[in-house]
């Protein structure tokens, strides 16, 4: 009982200083959907992206421009995590260019990748280009990750992928995995493969749905998977073998900042944002929802970000259907804005699934 009431306590402190983390809304990350081309078409992809995207590439001199007129003037740029994201990064052959152009303006760089165009050679011109972070999704053991990714050899490229990664001391990497219930009762199976691999840091997505994962019921975990999943990430975290972490994806109740290091809040549009392939401006990529704030060919950035975002920053609008009544909305604000459809509906409440 004393437990609960020093997390509660604690609960109500960190909902305090997020208000005025909202209040501030300072730019700490900014993502770049660079792509929409993918060398994969995976069954949970949120974006629906693949090899032939009707969406052209956004230049990368349009990027630049707005990086040099409407971003760098107001930051400091080394405060500012610029992560380069798609589709499939490593579709776009000035990739190292950007990276190279990015760095030479002070901002950190990074990006996410699924490992299959991912060579020894093009990570050395990567990290020669600056590449601070990087982001290697690995959704479990072969016939797992092989049956999201629908290609047979996915799996081999991301582990070949991972291997050169890791000889990089000082570049920051982690694996996402995508967990399904085929992988469920093998996560500390795939635990242990990810320790003796060299794997440090590790991220836990639950798939939800959207995109393409919305037409497949199979690749949702159950109530109970969820609630093993998360008792799996408090046991390793004791552990201390590996930092592994749940997404930030919702809030967890009595699970709160022991599957991860903070209590739950949804970052986009507060400290985090995006200039979409298209130019749209909104939080982070993961929103797929109609929540753009304006578009960098016609809004100028900065002005968007200052002025507007107010569906991200301020929730009472989320606070109706099942959010209406709920015990957790002060600390919960309905959830990631991913999470939300184009009317505003919740499409997946893990707080619900716990319960």
């Amino acid at each position: 009982m004393l437990r609960k009431i020093r997390k509660r306590l604690a609960l109500r402190i960190f909902d305090s200083l997020y208000r005025k983390t909202v209040e501030e809304h300072r730019l700490h990350t900014l993502f770049w959907e660079m792509t929409l081309r993918c060398n994969l078409q995976c069954r949970h992809c949120g974006s629906d992206c693949r090899a032939d995207s009707s969406v052209g590439d956004m230049p990368l001199e349009d990027f630049l421009r707005v990086l040099d007129e409407e971003i760098t003037p107001n930051v400091d740029p080394r405060e500012v995590l610029v992560i380069f994201s798609g589709g499939e990064v490593l579709m776009r052959k000035d990739l190292e260019r950007a990276g190279t152009e990015v760095a030479r303006r002070g901002y950190p760089w990074g990006m996410v990748t699924n490992g299959m165009a991912l060579t020894a050679e093009r990570l050395a011109a990567l990290v020669d280009a600056g590449l601070r972070s990087i982001s290697v999704s690995l959704d479990g053991f072969a016939d797992a990750h092989n049956h999201i990714r629908r290609n047979e050899s996915a799996f081999d490229k991301a582990v070949v992928a991972i291997d050169e990664i890791l000889k990089y001391e000082n570049l920051a990497c982690d694996v996402i995995t995508c967990l399904t219930p085929a992988m469920v009762d093998r996560i500390e199976e795939f635990k242990e493969w990810l320790i003796a691999r060299g794997v440090r840091s590790w991220r836990i997505f639950s798939i939800f749905p959207a995109g393409r994962a919305a037409s497949d019921g199979a690749l949702n975990l159950s109530n109970e998977e969820f609630r093993a999943t998360l008792d799996f990430i408090k046991r390793t975290r004791k552990e201390g073998r590996i930092d592994v972490s749940y997404a930030c994806e919702g809030f967890l109740g009595d699970y709160e900042a022991e599957v991860r290091d903070h209590f739950y809040q949804c970052a986009a549009g507060v400290s985090v944002a995006s200039i979409r392939v298209d130019g749209s401006i909104s939080g982070c990529t993961s929103v797929r929802g109609n929540y753009s704030q304006g578009n960098i060919y016609s809004d100028r950035f900065w002005e968007v970000w200052q002025n507007r975002f107010k569906p991200f920053r301020h929730r009472e609008w989320a606070h109706r259907d099942e959010c209406a009544e709920c015990e957790v909305w002060r600390y919960c604000k309905g959830g990631g804005m991913h999470l939300r459809d184009d009317d505003g509906r919740l499409m997946y409440c893990h707080y619900q699934k716990l319960k």
